[in-house]
């Protein structure tokens, strides 16, 4: 089987999209190289955006923690699943009923919308299964009502992720262990998902900016979500090893589902002679 791209890129892209958790920080810290590829790609007016699956923060959380850890960002420059799920109700399911098992954030947004929530079963049209640290058997009874007892809502989440990754190896449960209840119990199949890798992200991530997406470039940490999406619009992607998917997964992929470019930092994306004149170390 052919080996993994372990090269840098030999230019600059047009516009850099990077997921977050794994890929720019992990908890409170940077991960090697975020801080000055990200300042630097700024320094030369490259359009930077940032995506993220979770859903427990809204994008002004988001950019709060950014500015926080050193990296002034505009919320503008931030789209995640709270963003993404408001907008395709809106568009898609208009004046229907919905059921979060979410975080605040997301009711939050979604009350903000003007989206009528409701713990009714009897009412219920959608219910999105989120990363929910609140989950209840409470909570699980009326999704069931509602789908299967009512036989009216649809299931939809926020995102598919299995965990939430932490520092030292840990994680938590995320959004995709509230749909597998939901799923088994009900009988019923997710309708949609609005998460990274749907397109959806990507548009969002895009707004605003007059660039053609095969001259961005996707980063992320996990094959099944960022990488995938890329693969899907399709745009280059690169894998940064330092979250969640390994160097082994990757080169077991059939050719065509491989990322464009597998790195062990997240400031490798810069090209060799690029770092060089910047006289960039990986030991800095």
């Amino acid at each position: 089987m052919a080996p993994l791209n372990r090269s840098a890129p030999t230019e600059l892209y047009d516009a850099y999209i990077f997921d977050m958790d794994g890929t720019i920080y992990l908890g409170d810290e940077f991960l090697p190289g975020a801080f000055r590829l990200v300042t630097e790609l700024r320094r030369r007016d490259i359009p930077v955006r940032f995506l993220s699956n979770n859903p427990t923060k809204d994008p002004a959380q988001y950019a709060e923690k950014l500015d926080r850890l050193g990296l002034p960002t505009p919320v503008a420059e931030i789209a995640n699943t709270v963003v993404v799920m408001t907008r395709w109700l809106l568009d898609h399911h208009p004046n229907k009923v919905v059921y979060p098992i979410a975080e605040q954030p997301l009711i939050d947004a979604l009350t903000e919308a003007g989206i009528t929530i409701s713990e009714d079963p009897a009412e219920i049209d959608v219910v999105i299964a989120s990363y929910d640290r609140t989950f209840t058997y409470e909570k699980l009874q009326i999704a069931f009502d509602a789908i299967w007892f009512h036989q009216r809502a649809i299931l939809v989440t926020t995102n598919p992720d299995r965990y939430c990754p932490f520092p030292g190896g840990r994680g938590e449960p995320d959004a995709a262990a509230i749909v597998a209840a939901i799923e088994a119990c009900t009988g019923t199949t997710l309708t949609k998902n609005v998460g990274k890798p749907d397109p959806d992200m990507l548009t969002a991530a895009l707004s605003g900016l007059d660039v053609d997406p095969a001259h961005c470039v996707m980063v992320g940490d996990r094959l099944g979500t960022d990488i995938q999406m890329a693969l899907d619009i399709p745009m280059p992607s690169a894998l940064v090893l330092t979250g969640d998917s390994t160097e082994a997964e990757a080169q077991a992929l059939p050719v065509e589902q491989r990322p464009t470019f597998v790195l062990d930092r997240v400031d490798h994306l810069l090209p060799d002679v690029t770092r060089a004149e910047l006289g960039w170390r990986d030991d800095d």
